[in-house]
């Protein structure tokens, strides 16, 4: 498996992670939920989950990698396309999600 650097501090933790998800655009946010539920994806794979156009699914996977929530892989069928699969995320014990 090979893991292409992503810019981000390998060392962060899941709930830092999810800090950086709660300030991402909503498609964003629908990207990393379908990533959560069936990864790893290509891109074509997720557009079609999430039922978002292409630019749309760049975009969002884009903000993901820039933040480190999300890995790419290369894709062995073919080398042009790339996996993606989301890194774990943890609520902070100290924030309120009732709001």
């Amino acid at each position: 498996m090979i893991v292409f650097a992503t810019g981000s501090d390998p060392e962060t933790t899941p709930e830092q992670r999810f800090e950086r998800l709660v300030d991402l655009p909503p498609s964003s946010k629908l990207v990393y939920k379908v990533l959560e539920e069936d990864a790893p994806l290509t891109q074509r794979q997720i557009r079609r989950q999430a039922l978002l156009p292409a630019r749309t699914t760049r975009d969002a996977l884009a903000k993901l990698k820039e933040e480190g929530i999300v890995e790419e892989r290369m894709y062995v069928p073919d080398a042009r396309k790339r996996l993606y699969a989301p890194l774990s995320i943890a609520v902070p014990e100290e924030m309120d999600l009732s709001a």
